[in-house]
């Protein structure tokens, strides 16, 4: 029998009725309908909407005359300034990739992302130019090096380019005619993982992606128009979750931020009035320990994300201490989990009016569960990694997370071995893994390999370390396993003091004894800095190889 559908006759997908979702309009929308209202922020610069699009555009047709075109990748090493936001718009305004490098990595790694990712074009503040310029010497085929000079930036560097950014600006037309992507699947960002078990992996972000997800960040946070956002957490990473696209589409304001450190955070959120802002648990950590004078003179409403991604290095889960801390502040806490192969955060622990009348305590424990997924994000599960069978909602048992929907990344760039593997049974594995609470929340226990397995027992590092974080004295915590005799692997901690505070190891274990099960309690504490990345992750896998090199303890 033939079905005759009469909504497919004489309906046709048209320029009138369909357009290619890009964030690119975001931009183009903020210049037209609020050209005045400021966009960035930057020291004494300061620019609206207006001249924030029309460099944009600049920079677009100036890549473009370069030869730059659809499915070239336009590196870049910048720090969170005017023209790494301007980035996140320009490059993909000629159909080219952004590939948004990590500051901090050492130049071995930047060769091999630059190989890898092909790009054709590099834009280097010149406060990293000694490791790029290393870095370049490493290449077969060198890029087009432009050098960003930022006026904000006053310490040492040099010049490694054919000419400098604002020079380049100018070779530019503001009437640069950008088209949107003919198929929204097309890439707009390259973002590479950590490596840390091996070569990094490139992860390719869609505009369709890229859009979706910049918009249900303004729904998870119920974000009003205006936002005044301070950009403590880097652009470099997962393309700052994603909130360049947010906070065009809101119309809000840029505030750049070279450097995380307390006093500047402040003083910021202070004199610009910033009502937003997002980064790791070690930022909620940082402002959470500063003095308190430095903390002083704020008196408005403050929202801030925190966003758990543990597969890049470590576990980034923020403890409830410290939530509970930031909240006894005055700020409000949105907690987030994602990864770099779902656009940055993914997860929300979507808040519930009824969970106002618990204690602070109550809250930060329920607070410092991962959630439920974003709006965007078709479906999540913790399943069986063999199976794929869902694991019983009793907040017990345990499984690993699965992520699917259009907030799923392409793919790895030039590596289908590995994109079939993340992606195998029509899901992509996370690696994370967690327990399903019966109100349909995901509660991360820990990363598959840092499990610690004692006497046959499982133990979650996470919720040891949730006990050090209320110590008084401890500042951060992480614990991995170290090799035992007769247990197989006991806990090991590693703590960082809070300045001008004291602890013993002995002191250490004594308080986790009133805490948690006799097999959970630490047989060693090492006192000491934390590895960490610039995003702020604890290195694990550096404190794994530090237990291991201890030998196996005896009970």
């Amino acid at each position: 029998m033939n079905y005759h559908n009469p909504y497919e006759e004489g309906l046709f997908r048209t320029h009138a009725n369909y357009t290619p979702l890009s964030p690119l309009t975001f931009l183009e929308r903020a210049a037209a309908g609020f050209p005045e209202y400021p966009a960035v922020i930057h020291g004494d610069i300061r620019y609206t909407w207006l001249e924030t699009y029309l460099r944009c555009r600049r920079l677009a047709s100036a890549l473009q005359r370069r030869g730059i075109g659809e499915g070239d990748t336009v590196a870049v090493v910048l720090p969170n300034i005017p023209a790494m936001f301007e980035a996140h718009y320009g490059i993909a305004m000629t159909g080219a990739v952004l590939n948004a490098i990590n500051i901090r990595l050492d130049a071995t790694s930047i060769a091999v992302m630059l190989q890898h990712g092909e790009a054709k074009v590099v834009l280097v503040d010149r406060e990293y130019a000694v490791v790029v310029k290393d870095a370049l010497a490493k290449l077969d085929t060198l890029p087009l090096v432009i050098d960003v000079d930022d006026p904000v930036y006053n310490g040492e560097g040099e010049s490694i380019g054919e000419l400098e950014y604002e020079d380049f600006l100018k070779e530019g037309s503001v009437e640069f005619d950008w088209k949107l992507p003919a198929d929204e699947w097309r890439a707009i960002s390259l973002n590479y993982t950590s490596g840390t078990t091996g070569s990094p992996k490139g992860v390719v972000y869609h505009h369709r992606g890229a859009y979706l997800n910049a918009i249900a960040n303004i729904m998870v946070w119920n974000m009003t128009a205006h936002p005044v956002y301070l950009w403590t957490l880097p652009m470099f990473h997962c393309n700052g979750w994603c909130f360049p696209w947010t906070i065009a589409a809101m119309n809000g304001t840029n505030i750049c931020l070279r450097n995380v450190d307390a006093v500047t955070i402040y003083r910021l959120i202070r004199e610009e009035n910033v009502d937003h802002l997002c980064g790791a648990p070690f930022v909620l950590n940082l402002m959470s320990n500063a003095p308190e004078e430095i903390r002083q003179g704020i008196n408005h409403k403050l929202k801030i994300i925190s966003c758990a991604l543990p597969s890049l290095i470590g576990m980034a889960n923020p403890p409830p201490a410290i939530l509970e801390s930031m909240e006894a502040m005055g700020f409000e806490i949105t907690h987030a989990y994602g990864l770099t192969e779902v656009y940055g955060p993914a997860v929300v622990c979507a808040w519930h009016r009824e969970w106002e009348e618990l204690s602070a305590d109550e809250r930060a424990q329920l607070k410092a569960r991962q959630g439920v997924r974003y709006p965007m994000l078709e479906k999540l599960m913790v399943a069986d990694p063999k199976t794929l069978q869902p694991v019983t909602r009793d907040g017990r048992s345990l499984g690993e997370i699965f992520f699917r929907g259009n907030i799923v990344m392409k793919g790895y760039l030039k590596d289908p071995d590995a994109t079939y593997e993340a992606f195998k049974g029509g899901w992509l594995h996370s690696g994370d893994l967690a327990v399903w609470h019966e109100d349909g929340y995901v509660e991360i226990k820990d990363r598959s390999k840092d499990i610690i397995i004692s006497g046959g027992e499982n133990i979650s590092s996470i919720e040891v370390e949730n006990v050090l974080y209320r110590h008084p004295s401890v500042l951060e915590a992480a614990v991995v396993a170290r090799p035992d005799e007769k247990w197989g692997e006991t806990p090991c901690a590693f703590i960082a003091l809070k300045e001008g505070k004291e602890a013993t190891a002995e002191e250490i274990m004594e308080y986790c004894r009133a805490h948690l099960a006799q097999f959970k309690i630490p047989r060693t504490v090492i006192f000491g800095p934390l590895p960490k990345t610039s995003t702020g992750k604890i290195q694990k896998f550096l404190l794994r190889k530090k237990a291991a090199e201890l030998g196996g303890s005896v009970d």
